[in-house]
């Protein structure tokens, strides 16, 4: 059987981003409690993150997501991480997030700073991966802002990130020009 190069990219990307999943599964969380959801789009899907990051560009007034959404369609995958917000139990004797208590900070809406900790420590660990796999990443709180405009990863998910991989000549997501 003979392989080409692209088929055996797609492959090695692919298995590049069931590592970048496994990472972030098993990086440390905040009382041990795991929040964390991921998901990896190739093909259509992929682009259609890319389609409303063009399309949100307009009405957010940031040419930057019209930047992104070239790198997005560049890219042979992206990874999302998102996070499904809960506070820890660990009350007054936190107030990270500027509330009396877990429970002050649910009622007013507020966010567990735990949570977004989780997500950065997880992000860490995944690009980390993607470095060892010699896979070209980037993190991208765009084509994040995209998927959770489409609901890609459900409505109880949130603050989703997006990480793009890719193989190629030349990292897509070096010498980034403004569009």
């Amino acid at each position: 059987m003979i392989y080409d190069s692209k088929a055996m990219e797609m492959a090695a990307v692919l298995d590049t981003a069931q590592r970048i999943c496994a990472a972030a599964r098993t990086a440390p969380k905040a009382k041990g409690i795991d929040n964390l959801a991921t998901l990896v789009l190739t093909g259509e899907d992929k682009d259609k993150i890319a389609d409303e990051l063009e399309r949100l560009s307009g009405p957010l007034h940031y040419q930057f997501f019209l930047r992104d959404a070239g790198n997005v369609r560049q890219a042979q995958a992206l990874v999302l991480m998102g996070v499904r917000e809960g506070q820890r139990g660990l009350n007054e004797g936190c107030r990270h997030c500027h509330f009396e208590n877990c429970a002050d900070c649910a009622a007013h809406g507020g966010v567990c700073v735990y949570d977004p900790m989780d997500l950065g420590i997880a992000i860490g660990s995944a690009v980390a991966s993607a470095a060892d796999d010699r896979v070209d990443c980037r993190v991208l709180f765009s084509a994040g802002r995209a998927a959770m405009s489409l609901g890609v990863m459900g409505e109880d998910v949130r603050m989703v990130m997006a990480i793009p991989l890719s193989i190629a000549g030349k990292s897509p997501f070096f010498d980034r020009k403004p569009k």
